[in-house]
């Protein structure tokens, strides 16, 4: 007994020191199975798009659709007049062009059609114009008034008609005539020795000039 006691006696007091060592952590093991993926089920409903409101028509003033039809009907003869001053209408010239020639050209043909006129787009493709040069010529034989313009709607296209007004005077028919500058021309009378009935000159001229090609009077 008294062994006993003693063994518990000593045991009493003492400190219990805790093991250092670590307990060693249990090895985890990756599982070779790869995770099965959650498969995604797709709607296959359309999501519906948000309606967007219809911006409201303006309705347009009586003058608005005016001007709008105007506009519309606006030939380049037109455009042109609001471009050109008068001034630049009125002197307008072709480079190297006998104006006054290409004039009565354009009233040779014109004459022809009396007072029915002519398209003149039919017109500057016989002379071989282009629409901005016959379109400019046009405003100018219409501001000197040997021509009037008519504006008409053809095949869906506004154009123009072009009629002879009158006749422009011209110097062609006497171009050339020897008695301008006759040396004995104040000599000459019906009558006298020197006279028109049996000039020579004159004869000449008339000759010379019936000779000419039609295209070149």
């Amino acid at each position: 007994m008294t062994k006993k006691n003693d063994n518990l006696s000593q045991g009493v007091g003492k400190k219990v020191v805790p093991s250092k060592e670590k307990p060693t952590p249990k090895k985890v093991v990756p599982s070779k199975e790869k995770p099965t993926p959650k498969k995604v089920v797709l709607s296959k409903e359309k999501p519906t798009p948000k309606k967007l409101p219809l911006p409201k028509e303006k309705k347009l003033t009586k003058k608005e659709l005016e001007e709008i039809k105007k506009e519309a009907e606006k030939t380049l003869e037109e455009e042109l007049e609001e471009q050109l001053t008068d001034q630049e209408i009125e002197n307008f010239q072709i480079e190297k062009v006998d104006m006054e020639r290409l004039t009565n050209k354009i009233c040779d043909v014109l004459a022809e059609r009396e007072s029915n006129g002519m398209f003149q787009s039919e017109l500057w493709k016989k002379l071989k114009l282009t629409n901005p040069v016959g379109s400019r010529l046009a405003l100018k034989l219409e501001r000197m008034g040997t021509i009037y313009r008519e504006k008409i709607l053809d095949k869906g296209r506004w154009t123009y008609k072009l009629i002879l007004k009158k006749t422009p005077i011209s110097t062609l028919s006497i171009e050339n005539a020897p008695c301008l500058i006759c040396p004995v021309e104040q000599k000459c009378s019906l009558e006298g020795e020197i006279s028109p009935r049996n000039c020579t000159l004159i004869e000449d001229w008339v000759l010379a000039d019936m000779k000419q090609p039609t295209k070149n009077k």
